[in-house]
């Protein structure tokens, strides 16, 4: 019988979770453990649509990096909806779906995950170009853009929707993983790869970008670097942190022959921590720009006034200075050396 016939078959979602984890009651701290993570998703969309929100009411913030950092709320405000639905969908939910459903819900949060690690990659190379190019011209500026944040959501989706395509284990129980029964080893540890790789480019852009401004003159350079390695650092350490343990958790996954491992029932957890990038990532890439931190007090402001049925002039007002993450002054101190930008902040 083809796979595809069996999409609809919603016993074949019983025989898979029977098969990997075996079918047990649900326990009761999971409920609560539910309701924190629902709870931590609404923060994450309602931070998220209040970076969109910043960026779209300001003009000042109608470039190509606020773009990106834009892009980058997007996809985890779409995290923080579809992290919401798979837990909805989760639990005695489950066994009611079809294989069909089934992969829609888990293809939907692996696309916006992954859309929202990409950003990150997508703003690495944003700023690696940027710092390299002598002459950036703004078509040139404008079509990377499109092309990058293009790239982003193709691949993301790509990479999301492989499972439904065909490469899952429906009809092949021992390849089945642990943690995700209807997906097969070889594409979680495809998944994990593809993370990973992002990482250690992320890192390696921002490592270069480092290097290119340590190399200008030493005491000119001093406030940028340090500014530059503390950003990257926090950048660096917090995907780390959310990550890694997902990571592990995968990886387990994939050598773990069924039921051995039984940390693997807690897998939720660990997806639950790697889900807190998406609340973090604005807080990083925004809250370190101190026009950014104006604009969000100013529409804290006129929300607070809306309620009131009131519109103070001042929450129409735009900020008289240009993004500290937009406006530089180049500055060319030696014949032989990189542009140096002055900025207020370096994300």
């Amino acid at each position: 019988m083809s796979v595809y016939k069996q999409y609809l078959n919603v016993s074949k979602i019983w025989e898979h979770y029977n098969y990997t984890k075996g079918l047990h009651k649900d326990n009761p701290s999971r409920s609560v453990m539910s309701i924190i993570f629902i709870i931590i998703c609404c923060i994450i969309i309602l931070e998220n649509i209040l970076v969109l929100i910043s960026v779209w009411r300001n003009k000042k913030f109608h470039s190509a990096m606020f773009f990106f950092i834009g892009n980058l709320a997007f996809s985890d405000l779409l995290t923080g909806c579809a992290y919401i639905a798979n837990i909805v969908l989760s639990g005695k939910m489950t066994l009611s779906l079809t294989p069909v459903a089934w992969f829609i819900r888990e293809g939907t949060a692996f696309t916006t995950l992954a859309a929202s690690v990409f950003s990150l990659l997508a703003i690495a190379i944003e700023r690696h170009v940027a710092i390299t190019k002598v002459k950036v011209y703004s078509s040139d500026r404008n079509c990377r853009m499109i092309i990058l944040i293009g790239a982003c959501w193709v691949i993301s989706m790509g990479i999301g929707g492989l499972p439904i395509i065909g490469w899952n284990c429906i009809g092949n129980l021992e390849e089945c993983s642990f943690v995700f029964p209807l997906y097969a080893k070889k594409y979680i540890l495809f998944i994990v790869t593809i993370f990973t790789a992002i990482l250690l480019s992320i890192v390696i852009f921002y490592v270069r970008i480092y290097c290119i401004v340590k190399s200008s003159h030493a005491e000119i350079a001093a406030p940028q670097t340090l500014a530059l390695l503390k950003t990257v650092t926090i950048v660096l350490g917090v995907f780390i942190a959310c990550w890694l343990p997902a990571f592990t958790i995968l990886l387990m996954d994939v050598s773990c022959k069924v039921k051995s491992c039984s940390i693997l029932y807690k897998a939720d957890y660990f997806f639950g921590l790697a889900t807190l990038n998406s609340a973090l990532n604005p807080i990083i890439y925004t809250m370190r720009s101190k026009d950014m931190r104006r604009e969000f007090l100013r529409v804290l402001c006129c929300w607070s006034y809306l309620r009131k049925s009131k519109t103070p002039d001042r929450c129409m007002l735009h900020i008289r200075s240009s993004s500290s993450l937009e406006r530089c002054t180049q500055k060319h101190y030696f014949p032989t050396s990189p542009i140096i930008k002055d900025c207020n902040t370096f994300v």
